[in-house]
């Protein structure tokens, strides 16, 4: 069995925080920059519904 010592347990574990630390930011990033993406559509969808509807009503 092959062992790495304490030194390679800490860097593993560096890299692996280094890894998931990176993961959540770009997660973190791309639900910051799609969603104004799929938010603007959808209000300006939601407008013309409404505009729709108020030149029924009237």
């Amino acid at each position: 069995m092959e062992t790495h010592g304490p030194l390679g347990t800490l860097w593993v574990g560096l890299g692996l925080g280094a890894f998931y630390t990176a993961l959540i930011w770009v997660n973190l990033l791309l639900g910051h920059m799609l969603t104004p993406l799929f938010i603007l559509p959808l209000t300006w969808l939601q407008d013309a519904i409404a505009k729709r509807k108020a030149a029924r009503a009237s």
